[in-house]
């Protein structure tokens, strides 16, 4: 059996502002096994990016336990969460964050130039990654130059270049046509397949049919937690899924 990959218990949240204290999560506990796919889905306000950045280092937990990878993670200091958030955890976004006149290769190695690695292994690690979403042939262009699908694969060969433990996808196909967001997420549901822990963070029925795992939030509570099938992902996909 697959060990947890994240452990959290009665993990809560809550933001002051001028002495107005606003709780955001409400003691949350649940746990995410290495190489699951699980979706973060819920309403607008429902608490479930906040969430991510907690999980993904970066914001802290109010109170509560959070572990990852066995080791307590909950009072990391600012140095110690960017220390984490660079070696283990990789973001894809709904807005792509690429810098629009720099090329394809160069955009995706962004994230290794202060690891203690070679130019050499940069650029070879940058290359497999782009392979690895099938935008070889684009390596060269300006991330200007592509369409959105294309700059969202971009993003996601930007998330994997640094080999994280685990990819977080905050709303990955809100900016894209329904065929550019079907094509996104066969490449996650590809990595996921390869043994990647992907998080997927949406609103969107579809969207979170495509994870092995459902967990439901409302106001800052989980309010489901459900397996899927692959027969139910399918049908639910209305047979999209590759």
């Amino acid at each position: 059996m697959a060990a947890a990959l994240i452990e959290v218990v009665g993990l809560t949240k809550q933001y002051e502002n001028e002495g107005v204290v606003t709780p955001v999560l409400h003691g949350l506990s649940f746990s995410i096994l290495s190489g699951e796919f699980v979706s973060l889905m819920g309403p607008s306000g429902s608490g479930k990016s906040t969430l991510m950045h907690i999980l993904g280092f970066l914001d802290h937990l109010t109170s509560g336990t959070y572990r990852f990878e066995g080791r307590d993670v909950s009072q990391l200091q600012d140095d110690e969460l960017a220390a984490m958030r660079s070696r283990k955890v990789g973001f894809v976004f709904q807005q792509f964050n690429l810098l629009p006149k720099t090329t394809v290769l160069a955009n995706v190695t962004l994230p290794l130039l202060y690891m203690p690695m070679s130019e050499a292994e940069r650029i070879a690690n940058a290359q497999r990654a782009i392979e690895a979403v099938g935008l070889s042939h684009r390596a060269q262009y300006l991330s200007s130059q592509l369409s959105g699908g294309e700059k969202q694969r971009v993003a996601i060969a930007r998330a994997l270049v640094n080999d994280p433990a685990v990819v977080f996808a905050d709303e990955p196909t809100g900016n894209l046509d329904s065929k550019s967001g079907a094509q996104i997420m066969n490449i996650l549901d590809q990595l996921n397949q390869q043994g990647r822990t992907v998080i997927l963070v949406t609103h969107e029925t579809t969207t979170a049919a495509y994870a092995r795992r459902i967990i439901r939030m409302k106001d800052g509570l989980l309010v489901g937690d459900e397996r899927v099938d692959e027969e139910r992902r399918r049908a639910a996909l209305g047979g999209e899924l590759k």
